[in-house]
């Protein structure tokens, strides 16, 4: 086999397995329980930055729901995306790469901006829709118990079908970004 088709193998088998395996720690450990509660928030009503309805009195600044939506889903993005920078350079320069920046971005920005558009949910919806996954998002919802024993079903959280696409996405993607880095770094003359 060529050099260079090893070394590409190599560094795209890296990068997917990184990129895969920080996505569950990013969404579960880094994101903030706010941050997640908030990320699919929609609609026109004033809130503060805490999510609590505005009056029309109201002396701390204001946003609209969609607006506070946007940007928890902004924060995720964010320490997802810094978590995935900082741990792909240290993994691939242990194995002697030492990535250029363009590649990099490259794949961060489409992890990134991807991870975005899924979390904010309608994305997420619309893809259901064309595969004809509604009805596996609707049935499959996560039952939840409060403190006083009363049960709940939730579309969204962990135990759910949307859970699941929406990793099943992320992962994916995630494919796509790993070969992109890989052949930006590895094509001819992309080193300095």
């Amino acid at each position: 086999m060529p050099r260079l088709t090893t070394e590409r193998l190599a560094l795209f088998g890296t990068l997917l397995a990184t990129f895969g395996e920080l996505h569950p720690l990013c969404d579960h450990w880094v994101q903030g329980s706010k941050t997640a509660m908030r990320k699919r928030l929609y609609g026109e009503d004033r809130v503060h930055a805490d999510g609590s309805p505005a009056t029309p009195d109201s002396t701390r600044p204001t946003m609209t729901t969609s607006a506070l939506g946007r940007r928890a889903v902004a924060c995720h993005v964010a320490s997802y995306t810094a978590v995935q920078l900082g741990a792909t350079v240290a993994i691939t320069r242990a194995f002697g790469y030492r990535v250029t920046p363009t590649a990099l971005l490259a794949g961060a920005a489409i992890n990134a901006g991807t991870h975005a558009a899924i979390d904010r949910g309608a994305v997420l919806l619309w893809l259901a829709k064309k595969t004809g996954k509604t009805g596996y998002i609707e049935h499959c919802k996560a039952a939840r118990v409060d403190d006083d024993g009363k049960a709940t079903s939730e579309l969204t959280g962990p135990g759910s079908a949307w859970m699941e696409l929406d990793a099943a996405l992320h992962r994916s993607i995630g494919i796509v970004a790993a070969a992109v880095t890989t052949w930006l770094f590895t094509r001819p003359r992309a080193r300095w």
